[in-house]
């Protein structure tokens, strides 16, 4: 990748983390800093390093003299990135994916300072791995390296712009533009034509049942002893009236 000339852009520093490091000799301890910093400038530039000395002032201005070294080109699909990437550093693992305008930059950490830094504005960001911000800020930097432009999709393919259209909606594939195949719909179950037959069968042997019962009714001879019975009761009953 070719050197980027920091001179010729308008470089804005941000201080990511500072970190105090003492080490103990024979006759005291040494005291020492560190600063992670990010230098960029809002249009797809960005770059990072660490300094160290003495002193905090001393090392953040040695932090952002290595950083304007270290730029790099970040090709950007309007206020996103044109796919969806995952990269690591480490035990840090960073998945960026691009996002409808409006949403913002989704993220925290040192993956923030570094997407607003490079003109991020729309990203969906998420740390997979150790939270380290040494790492993470190495792992984004490698998936903001590593994303490639449409164009450049293209030319590695070698077919034209015009036909490398990315998949939104399904209505293309993603490579040539070509209509995607229409997945034919199953055809529908047959409906059952069974059941009225059934119910006018169980309606047709429900009627010989019920003549049935009415004949075993009808022609059901009375039980012995039935017939005496009657007669007993009719003689009580004129008795009771002649004594009326």
């Amino acid at each position: 990748m070719p050197k980027i000339d920091p001179s010729s852009l308008e470089l804005e520093e941000r201080v990511v983390k500072t970190n105090k490091c003492q080490k103990t000799h024979k006759g005291g301890r040494t005291l020492s800093w560190n600063a992670l910093v990010v230098v960029g400038d809002g249009h797809g530039h960005v770059g990072a390093a660490i300094g160290k000395a003495r002193g905090i002032p001393d090392a953040i201005r040695k932090g952002f003299e290595a950083a304007k070294k270290e730029l790099i080109r970040v090709p950007l699909a309007g206020a996103t990135i044109p796919h969806q990437i995952q990269s690591h550093h480490g035990a840090s693992i960073v998945l960026l994916k691009p996002a409808a305008p409006g949403t913002g930059i989704v993220a925290g950490g040192s993956m923030r300072h570094i997407l607003e830094a490079a003109g991020v504005k729309d990203v969906v960001a998420k740390s997979l791995g150790s939270a380290n911000s040494i790492n993470t800020t190495w792992a984004t930097l490698r998936a903001l390296g590593e994303l490639r432009s449409p164009g450049e999709m293209a030319r590695l393919r070698g077919v034209d712009v015009e036909d490398f259209t990315p998949r939104r909606n399904g209505s293309t594939n993603g490579t040539n533009g070509q209509a995607a195949p229409t997945i034919a719909a199953a055809p529908a179950a047959p409906t059952i034509a069974a059941a009225p037959a059934i119910a006018a069968e169980r309606s047709s042997d429900a009627v010989p049942a019920a003549e049935d019962r009415s004949e075993v009714t009808q022609g059901a001879e009375p039980a012995p002893g039935s017939e005496g019975a009657g007669e007993t009761v009719s003689a009580a009953v004129a008795e009771a009236g002649d004594a009326e």
